[in-house]
């Protein structure tokens, strides 16, 4: 095999691959004998035609594609360890030439990683945060516990009231006939917590147990199922299950139940301690990326499309995993975010682009300042790993390769690179 390079504008270049005939050849005939076997001719049994036979019939070039998809993989992996460039895309391929006796000839083009001229990073000047825990936000982390920790008591002796936690059936009916998504078994609805159409709770409150009711309402304009919006519909309605729920009272008693101390002000103390935290490690969180977004602005660099295209594509993929692992798909969270394919392809395309502009100044603040995590603090991450995948350290460690040590360790010199610009920022 050989290879030319071409350096392109934008940070792009082509690899220029050649590929000896006598490789041509060989996959040619591969490409024969892999699909021979779903090939009949007149007078040949199937997967028995001879190769020149099938090549009459539907033309020299009917392997040749097979062919070239059969060689390009290897001769462009072994052409970009060769080119010695940081490929940051994947591949555009494009066939030169193709022809049996003749070297098989095909372009790559691809992204380069882009230098970067790095601007002012020391000193930048950021908002200075003021941290502050109300009585109010401490109240609402204690009624959360609080809440957490009620329980349900069944109800048998009076009628449902608001507040009330019921479990029924319900069939809806609209001119007489039930429709789609009307009817459930065995619901749990709390009676006023405006999670049904408007009026379907409160004619519930009053209703005994086992006792059939009817409900009437109408569907309100921005209800979901628009071909039901300003429809009328009865609702036949049976309660078969009363409950109340009840809340533990807020005192000493419930701090210690719920918690390491023996009064409800020390807890109370302790959950101010832990929102101040929480809001430290958010403010400086918002601080690290302010003074990145403010080192992008200072910095040069000239990031290829293919780039962002490809973080692009494994931001989407990402999502849709996270999304999927919530039970609703793609399509499902563009009807409810009210969007587009387009809106979601925008917002991941400047995602992407922001998380590599802030990588890259940080990969080279990282060169710059020779920047390097200590093998303790390596450890350190390979033992919160191990913790997180419930894994033995020895265990991980074994199933880290040079590759995934090489990014464990970048990975907390951007970090350390991070905390290094957040120290040296100024607060205004």
């Amino acid at each position: 095999m050989s290879l030319q390079v071409q350096k392109m504008e934008h940070n792009m270049a082509k690899l220029i691959i050649e590929v000896p005939a006598e490789e041509l050849v060989k996959a040619i005939e591969g490409a024969y004998e892999k699909n021979k076997k779903n090939i009949a001719l007149p007078g040949f049994r199937k997967g028995k035609a001879p190769r020149k036979m099938i090549e009459r019939m539907y033309g020299k070039g009917v392997f040749l594609e097979d062919a070239a998809n059969d060689l390009i993989p290897d001769a462009y992996a072994k052409a970009a360890e060769e080119s010695e460039l940081e490929i940051v895309s994947y591949p555009a391929i494009d066939v030169e030439q193709i022809e049996e006796g003749k070297p098989f000839v095909f372009t790559a083009e691809v992204a380069v990683k882009p230098e970067i001229v790095l601007g002012e990073y020391k000193g930048i000047e950021v908002s200075k945060e003021t941290i502050e825990v109300t009585d109010e936000e401490v109240d609402a982390e204690l009624h959360k516990e609080q809440e957490k920790n009620s329980r349900l008591i069944p109800i048998e002796d009076r009628a449902a009231e608001k507040g009330d936690i019921v479990t029924l059936d319900y069939e809806g009916i609209i001119d007489g006939v039930s429709f789609p998504g009307g009817t459930e078994k065995d619901f749990p609805l709390m009676l006023g917590s405006g999670a049904f159409i408007p009026g379907f709770e409160d004619q519930l409150v009053g209703v005994k147990l086992e006792e059939p009711t009817e409900v009437h309402v109408t569907f309100p304009e921005g209800y979901h199922s628009k071909e039901l919006i300003g429809k009328e519909a009865t609702f036949k309605c049976l309660i078969h299950k009363i409950e109340k729920k009840e809340t533990p009272e807020l005192d000493d008693d419930f701090a210690m139940d719920v918690s390491e101390f023996d009064t409800l002000e020390e807890y109370k103390e302790d959950i101010r301690k832990n929102l101040t935290q929480q809001k430290e490690a958010t403010a400086r969180r918002k601080k690290g990326d302010d003074v990145v977004r403010k080192i992008v602005e200072n910095s040069q660099m000239d990031i290829p499309e293919p780039m962002v295209e490809a973080q692009q594509g494994q931001l989407k993929d990402d999502f849709a995993a996270r999304i999927q692992a919530q039970g609703m798909s793609i399509e499902q969270y563009l009807v409810f975010g009210k969007m587009t394919m387009e809106d979601l392809d925008g917002v991941m395309h400047d995602r992407a682009l922001e998380n590599i502009q802030s990588r890259l100044v940080l990969e080279k603040i990282v060169e710059t300042e020779n920047i390097q995590p200590s093998q303790e603090e390596i450890d350190e991450e390979i033992r919160k790993s191990a913790e997180m995948y419930k894994l033995e350290v020895d265990k991980l460690k074994e199933m880290i390769d040079e590759q995934g040590m090489e990014q464990v360790v970048n990975d907390l010199a951007i970090q350390k690179a991070v905390e290094f610009v957040i120290e040296a920022a100024k607060e205004v």
